[in-house]
């Protein structure tokens, strides 16, 4: 919830429990022990409000924080050449994630072999390595077995098969550059929880 919404939420009730108690006041209905009652449950609710937003506030700046320089630079090929995502970049690639690849990929774990997951380890055995941002990229528009024999555009979402898989149809080179990107930040940020199994979530 954004900064907006949570002041336009505290207005709401401060607004609200000022109407309340001038309601019950004018109609004589309310005994001041219950209007205080009222009163008391609704300051609960505005304190309860304020401190889940201070808390947001705190994990959003603590996350934008986390995320450094080094964090987003990735290996863009097999020779190892460095390349630097922005903070915009990796949010997109995070969106485009959860939209396309996550109904199979939460986590980083593959649901229909979990043997096969979106490790480091895993990435980097494969036929060719897929542990850098070309290789995810190229799989992502032909994917093949992971151990590079056989083509599997028919079984797998690719730009490739986006006429079997709409989800991919509309995704660029740019994007799944982001997509990329963020493959490769969640292990640095997640550890083994990133592909390693129900136990470790």
């Amino acid at each position: 919830m954004t900064f907006d919404c949570w002041v336009s939420l505290i207005k709401r009730l401060r607004g609200h429990q000022h109407f309340q108690m001038s309601r019950f006041v004018l109609q004589g209905s309310i005994t001041s022990t219950r209007l205080r009652r009222i009163m008391l449950k609704r300051y609960i609710w505005l304190a309860v409000a304020t401190v889940f937003f201070t808390f947001q506030m705190f994990v959003n700046s603590a996350n934008a924080i986390e995320l450094t320089e080094d964090l987003r630079t990735f290996p863009l090929n097999e020779q190892g050449e460095p390349t630097v995502l922005s903070l915009k970049e990796i949010k997109q690639g995070k969106q485009l994630f959860n939209y396309a690849c996550a109904q199979c990929h939460a986590l980083g774990v593959t649901k229909t072999n979990p043997d096969v997951n979106l490790s480091p380890q895993s990435l980097g055995g494969a036929v060719p390595s897929r542990n850098n941002i070309g290789a995810l990229i190229d799989y992502m528009q032909n994917p093949t077995t992971y151990d590079g024999f056989y083509e599997i555009s028919e079984l797998h979402p690719s730009t490739k098969s986006s006429d079997l898989y709409p989800k991919m149809r509309n995704l660029t080179e740019d994007d799944l550059y982001s997509i990329a990107g963020y493959i490769l930040l969640e292990p640095k940020i997640r550890g083994e929880q990133w592909g390693g199994g129900k136990y470790l979530r």
